[in-house]
This record gives C-alpha cells, sequence and structure tokens, in this order.
C-alpha cells in the first residue's frame, strides 16, 4: 500500500489547510506543480455533454481527450465545436489519445485530427516500422508525440524504456507517456523510469493496480501497491511540466465515485509535497 495513507495524507493536509483561508479541497486543487487531470476514456460511456458535466463536477481543468468525445470522422468545424464545448466549460484539452498511429495509410489523417483540434500533442502508439514517419509529420506539424507504452501484451512499446531506447536519437518533440500501470505490469520500476526518461517525458496516464490471485486488478488511486507518493515526488523534484492524467478504465458505466476517489487522493499527495 501507499507509505502515506489517506488518513494520515488528508490529516496533515488538513492541519496545514486550517492555516489557510481556502478549504482543503480548494487548495488541493489549486495547489502549484503537476497538472492533474483526466484522461476522458474513463468516461467512455459517456457521450461529451454528459462526459463536461462529470468533468466539471470532479473540478477538473485539463484533458487528455479520447475519440469518443472528439471524433476522428468529424468534420474540421465538427472537431472545433467540440473543441469549444470543452473550453466552453472551462476545460483546457493538453493532448489527445491514445492515437494508433500504426498503419502508414492513416498517419497523416491522424495528424490532420490533431490540427483541427489544436492538440499540442498526440499520445500515441505507433510501430516501429511507422516511427520513422511518425517523426516527420512531428516536425512538420509541430506537434509533440507521446507514446503510450501498453505493458507486457504489447509487442512494439511494452515499458518507458522500450520508448526512450527508439526515440533517443530523434527529434526532441519524440516523447514518451508513461501508463504507470502498464509500467508496472511490465516490471519496470516506475520511479527509476521517470528519472530515466527525463525531458522525453512529456505525459502521464495514472491508474493504481493490486495483485491478488495471480493477477493485477485496477482500484482507485491510493488503493494499490503502486508508488504514487514516490511518483510525485520524484516529478516533483525533476521539476515537470507535463500533466498526471486519470485513466480509471474500471467500473466504466459509473466511474465518478472511483474516479473522485482517485483524484482526491491525488490532488492531497500533490498539495501535501507542495506545502
Amino acid at each position: 500500500m501507499q507509505s502515506i495513507s489517506r488518513r494520515t495524507m488528508f490529516a496533515g493536509a488538513a492541519a496545514l489547510a486550517a492555516t489557510l483561508p481556502n478549504t482543503l479541497e480548494a487548495f488541493a486543487v489549486a495547489a502549484p506543480g503537476v497538472t492533474i487531470g483526466v484522461a476522458t476514456y474513463s468516461l467512455r460511456k459517456f457521450q461529451r455533454p454528459q462526459a463536461i458535466e462529470i468533468l466539471k463536477k470532479l473540478n477538473v481543468q485539463a484533458l487528455s481527450v479520447k475519440e469518443f468525445h472528439l471524433h476522428y470522422t468529424d468534420t474540421p468545424a465538427q472537431i472545433a465545436e467540440g473543441v469549444n464545448e470543452f473550453k466552453a466549460a472551462g476545460l483546457k484539452i493538453l493532448s489527445g489519445g491514445n492515437i494508433g498511429l500504426a498503419k502508414p495509410e492513416e498517419l497523416r489523417k491522424m495528424f490532420d485530427y490533431a490540427k483541427a483540434a489544436g492538440l499540442p500533442m498526440m499520445v500515441c502508439a505507433p510501430s516501429h516500422e511507422t516511427l520513422p514517419e511518425v517523426e516527420k509529420l512531428v516536425k512538420e506539424y509541430n506537434i509533440k508525440a507521446a507514446i503510450h507504452n501498453h505493458g507486457p501484451e504489447d509487442k512494439h512499446f511494452p515499458s518507458p524504456q522500450s520508448v526512450l531506447a527508439a526515440v533517443k536519437n530523434m527529434d526532441p518533440r519524440m516523447g514518451l507517456c508513461i501508463d504507470i500501470g502498464h509500467t508496472t505490469r511490465a516490471k519496470a520500476d516506475l520511479v527509476a523510469s521517470i528519472k530515466e526518461a527525463g525531458p522525453r517525458l512529456f505525459d502521464m496516464h495514472a491508474k493504481d493496480l493490486v495483485f491478488e490471485n495471480g493477477k493485477w486488478t485496477q482500484v482507485a488511486v491510493g488503493d494499490g501497491h503502486i508508488p504514487i507518493v514516490e511518483m510525485f515526488k520524484t516529478l516533483k523534484a525533476l521539476h515537470y511540466t507535463g500533466g498526471v492524467m486519470l485513466e480509471y478504465e474500471i467500473n466504466a458505466d459509473d466511474p465518478y465515485p472511483g474516479m473522485e476517489r482517485s483524484l482526491s487522493y491525488m490532488r492531497g499527495v500533490r498539495a501535501a509535497l507542495g506545502a
């Protein structure tokens, strides 16, 4: 379990918050440091208007938007309309994805989509074969590519190290999105991976896991075995400026309770470390 329990972490943060004019929750949301947001894959069962309402209720400001909520097949005008709906709700899109970039014939189409959506970064899944062309398009479109590791089943990029090895001599806009759950399943050290990535670390997908009955099972962040506190300490020490985006993959029909629990824990850890 986490080295700082929920009860201990919130007790300490509450004591500090008592000296401040705002509530603990407001302090935790506004605390400086790492950006905590949501990968909208977490809300894949909800249409964009419903997803936006849930995100507002969760007091989220930063997003990595999934195709469910900004469709690849939309026209540029429709994509712009969707982006404006997020903006009107006070939501900032930091990236889009995960976007598959393994089919050569679809690469430019996906970059055109990202351009239409105004995405500064694509969280993506290329293959080793398409990687050189992806780099060319990154240079052409000036859109970062954060390659997402997908665990031991991924024949191309199972771990952060596999991504870093592939992009080490490439354009600096070619980097990494660490999925902390898949990193754990790939038996890579999460904290060491963050340090190893350095400036190539562009984004993170956050979740938590427990190992039970011979397999990994996802739980709310803070309830599992992933070292969330050490992760945030390391990100703070490295002056990481990217996002830590909650990707809540369980309870798809009713994700709000688990998402709220996860975000509260991460915000509390960030606030305590910021203090």
